[in-house]
């Protein structure tokens, strides 16, 4: 063993006094979650079944599970914060939640400004249409009254799509504040079809709240993958929340959820050569 010199020792305690500053200083969401003793999770609760509220008014849906199960993990409360789309980046900046858990697209623009979790969820999107409609095909759709809600990504997509393809076309879109002002709108008939996921589309019309409607054609756009997001520099939350739903997957329980609330097979979370 060597001795130190009083100089070495001043400098050894002021670089480990140091390293606790920073320490403390970098303490990040996942602390703030632990100390604070609940998790605060953004969910859109008009989007059955991953979000929506039931008879008594509850949130419920596979989105609100999650945030439970994420919730007993760590061993603390959950609150469940319910948000529109165009909400759900918002609330993480201004510090109101967390997390969203809220179906949210990964798209590159959105993670310029918020932190996504690898894939929890994958989506098509799918045209909805009143019962005796003779729209058949995506093509169908050229000069038609379409709709959807506002701050999707099926909404973008699709104007995108119009843009692109349908530049001398005589069709009509229109934007909602929500899920539920564009479902009532095609009932209504406001509009000839609107643009949503395939589950939404599937649980509206099994449940018959907004009169008879119909699945239609199939968007061109490909599989809507979706994450978890929070706020982009807090790299050891993203890194928790990754584990936990790579563990929801490994344990049975995803699979549980999602036989609950959608039914059927849930759908592979693998990107070839990316995510294994």
């Amino acid at each position: 063993m060597y001795k130190t010199n009083g100089l070495v020792k001043k400098l050894m305690v002021g670089a480990i006094s140091a390293g606790m500053l920073v320490g403390t200083a970098v303490a990040d969401k996942l602390d703030d979650v632990l100390q604070r003793g609940e998790v605060r999770c953004a969910v859109v609760l008009d989007f059955p079944p991953m979000g929506f509220r039931d008879q008594n008014n509850n949130p419920v849906g596979m989105d609100v599970d999650m945030c439970a199960d994420l919730a007993a993990a760590m061993g603390v409360d959950y609150q469940i914060v319910g948000v529109t789309w165009a909400e759900r980046i918002p609330a993480l900046i201004t510090g109101r939640v967390d997390v969203a858990i809220a179906s949210t697209s990964d798209t590159l623009e959105r993670a310029q400004t918020v932190g996504f979790t690898i894939p929890y969820m994958v989506f098509q999107f799918q045209a909805l249409l009143p019962a005796d409609s003779d729209i058949t095909t995506w093509e169908d759709l050229r000069d038609a009254r379409v709709g959807a809600a506002v701050g999707t990504t099926y909404e973008s997509e699709f104007l995108a799509y119009k843009e692109a393809n349908w530049g001398d076309d005589s069709g009509r879109y229109l934007s909602f504040q929500s899920e539920n002002e564009s479902f009532l709108a095609v009932s209504q008939g406001q509009v000839d079809a609107v643009i949503v996921t395939d589950t939404a589309a599937a649980n509206v019309i099994e449940s018959g709240r907004f009169g008879d409607l119909k699945l239609g054609p199939v968007a061109p756009f490909g599989a809507d993958v979706v994450g978890m997001i929070t706020l982009r520099q807090e790299y050891g939350w993203i890194n928790y929340l990754n584990l936990f739903i790579n563990r929801q997957v490994r344990s049975g329980r995803y699979e549980e959820l999602y036989s609950e609330w959608i039914g059927g097979q849930a759908p592979s979370l693998v990107t070839p050569n990316v995510y294994y």
